[in-house]
């Protein structure tokens, strides 16, 4: 589980903190027999009915109390070049982000929650759900409104057929906005219908501050806001694209053609489109990329690259207004070079973890009878990360384990969680896993000894 915000965790498990009964053997001999025997019986019946077998499978976390400890740290990291320095002043975009495209963390931002309007970069969640969601082969018909869509256009007329396929190397090369319609049409039957489908995608890949309304990116706003994202959600999406989606080959190879030449499918009409992305050519592994322009949104831009087992995604918004239209290009291959000298691969795995037995409760309600030469029990909690660092990071574990453990115990049951975290931010948390089972005795069954031996002591 990855990309946790924040590392507060030890309030989710104390309200399951399992209140201890006293066992009926320290009640007060004063009690009369008769009345004492009626009452155990009464406890037998109504434990057995009322508390099923299953239960006593119960997740750990739900009976026992969870605290924090043993937090370590490690940074015997190494510099192997020059540092290069990087402030937010550096930098034309009001918002960029720096992501780590292998995992999604954050490298390097600057305002990259602040949520702004970020024209047809939105153009690649439209392309991702065509694919997904459609066949490349599909006839598209242009409707009247798709042909009324402002520059950039196709230029496409009501009542045309196009393939899908065609449509997006138009919507991807040349960042057509009629064409953007017509394949969100196709893929929802309506624009608002898709701009659903757009959001529910956001939401599904972990996007919290992204709303959109159009498919093409058009300055917009409803009753929910405008229609953006932040830097950080954009670059989240760019990542989707080219790391998750199952049609992520599809996404590059049409984001990474040069010039793509089409008809109608009624062979009327030619169309070329040329990739208008020039980053694929400023660096070497540049990978994909979308750019973008509104007024509200200024000069917009989301790429990729991969060098050296590194994926990098830069993502920028309001870098700039016309005159300034190259900025997006500075600070694209600032923030790659950035992340491409100062961060180094490292693999942190669970030998790094402090793994101390945890105690079983001596006086448990589970009374520990079976196995009362068991003091501790221990755990295993397993991970393997391939971090980008820079040699200043500190890669510190919390615990989150119980104070005690209460019989009975089974192994491969769950009792607690690692948070890993750099320099104090939650990565990544892992479940702590019992290795080692101890049976006891249930509650039921000491109910039941204790009437035998009640009866044995008092009645014989």
């Amino acid at each position: 589980m990855k990309n946790i915000s924040g590392d507060d965790m030890a309030g989710t498990y104390k309200k399951y903190h399992k209140k201890r009964m006293k066992p009926a053997g320290r009640m007060k001999q004063k009690i009369p027999a008769g009345f004492l025997f009626a009452w155990l019986l009464t406890a037998a019946v109504l434990l057995g009915s009322v508390i099923p077998v299953k239960a006593l499978n119960m997740p750990v976390w739900q009976i026992a109390y969870y605290r924090t400890e043993n937090i370590r740290q490690d940074n015997n990291f190494s510099r192997a070049v020059p540092e290069v320095k990087l402030s937010d002043n550096d930098l034309h975009a009001l918002s960029a982000v720096l992501m780590d495209g292998n995992n999604g963390r954050v490298l390097y931002d600057k305002a990259g929650e602040k949520i702004r309007a970020n024209a047809s970069t939105t153009k690649i969640l439209t392309c991702i759900l065509a694919l997904e969601y459609g066949d490349p082969d599909d006839d598209v018909v242009v409707s009247s409104y798709a042909a009324k869509m402002p520059d950039v256009q196709l230029n496409i007329k009501e009542g045309e057929e196009y393939r899908l396929k065609d449509l997006l190397y138009s919507l991807m090369l040349e960042s057509h906005n009629d064409s953007a319609v017509a394949i969100a049409e196709h893929i929802g039957g309506s624009v608002e219908a898709f701009s659903g489908l757009m959001n529910q995608k956001a939401k599904n890949i972990g996007c919290i501050n992204t709303h959109f309304i159009t498919p093409n990116g058009l300055d917009a706003k409803d009753e929910h806001g405008i229609h953006g994202t932040t830097a950080e959600d954009l670059a989240r999406i760019m990542r989707y694209c080219i790391r998750e989606s199952p049609k992520r080959e599809q996404f590059l190879a049409i984001t990474r053609t040069a010039s793509y030449a089409f008809t109608n499918i009624g062979g009327t009409r030619s169309f070329s489109c040329n990739n208008h992305n020039a980053f694929l050519n400023m660096m070497d592994g540049a990978l994909t990329g979308k750019t973008g322009f509104t007024g509200s949104a200024g000069y917009c831009y989301v790429g990729a690259l991969e060098r050296n087992g590194k994926l990098l995604i830069v993502a920028l918004l309001g870098c700039g207004w016309p005159g300034n239209k190259t900025y997006k290009w500075a600070d694209t291959k600032k923030l790659m070079n950035y992340g491409l000298t100062n961060y180094q691969e490292h693999v942190i795995t669970d030998d790094i973890l402090q793994k101390n037995k945890i105690p079983v409760s001596p006086d448990s309600v589970y009374r520990k009878m079976k196995d009362e030469d068991i003091e501790a029990v221990g755990w295993e909690c397993y991970f393997s990360e391939t971090l980008l660092l820079r040699a200043d990071e500190q890669i510190s574990v919390r615990y989150l384990l119980p104070e005690y453990l209460e019989c009975p115990i089974y192994a491969g049951m769950q009792a607690g969680s690692v948070v890993l975290s750099i320099d104090g931010k939650a990565f990544a948390i892992y479940p702590v896993i019992i290795t080692e089972n101890v049976q006891g005795e249930s509650v039921h069954d000491f109910i039941k000894k204790y009437i035998k031996d009640y009866i044995g002591r008092n009645f014989s």
